[in-house]
């Protein structure tokens, strides 16, 4: 099995109610190779547009974040919890979240990434149950023989432009962890 046919078979993902209202899944992408793999929440709108994630302007955050970094985009792998777009961009249900799960394992499975960077709330609580990122966020994290970062979502700079810096730093500490690794 390939990305590309995980992606194939999320493209025609009825599982859900989510794929009702979807105008596109965002399977993810990337390299295969990817030493990091960035995980968010959901597609937004933008990015249910145009299938690709983080096209938005929490996308334009992360961006920014990853060239203060000198990380590419190109040579990592960015996917989200869920796979297509909750109405009104709601948080996304645990069953939406179980249900796209085994897509996402099977993601980490094939690229075997160094370091899992979770971006917010959703993606850390999707491995890690009952905690918050304002307890994790800057840490890394050794579980399974898996190395997790914590960091705020891109977009809750949108509403609180004092945790850009604190994302830059993030990003800063996971080139340092890749380059460990």
């Amino acid at each position: 099995m390939s990305l590309n046919e995980i992606s194939e078979e999320i493209k025609t993902c009825k599982l859900c109610p989510l794929h009702k209202s979807r105008k596109n899944t965002v399977p993810g992408e990337g390299s295969s190779k990817a030493k990091l793999m960035l995980i968010g929440e959901a597609p937004g709108v933008e990015e249910d547009e145009q299938g690709r994630p983080f096209v938005g302007r929490a996308g334009k955050i992360l961006d920014d974040a990853l060239k203060y970094a000198n990380l590419n985009r190109k040579d990592l792998f960015i996917t989200s919890v869920v796979k297509c777009r909750p109405p009104s961009n709601r948080i996304p249900t645990l069953q939406e979240i179980k249900t796209c799960n085994p897509y996402l394992k099977r993601q980490i499975d094939m690229i075997k990434p160094k370091v899992i960077c979770l971006l917010g709330n959703i993606a850390l609580q999707t491995f890690f149950k009952k905690v918050s990122i304002s307890k994790l966020r800057g840490k890394a994290i050794e579980r399974d023989d898996q190395t997790y970062f914590c960091t705020y979502h891109p977009a809750a700079v949108l509403y609180n432009a004092n945790l850009k810096s604190k994302i830059y730093e993030d990003m800063m500490r996971i080139r340092k962890l890749i380059k460990k690794s």
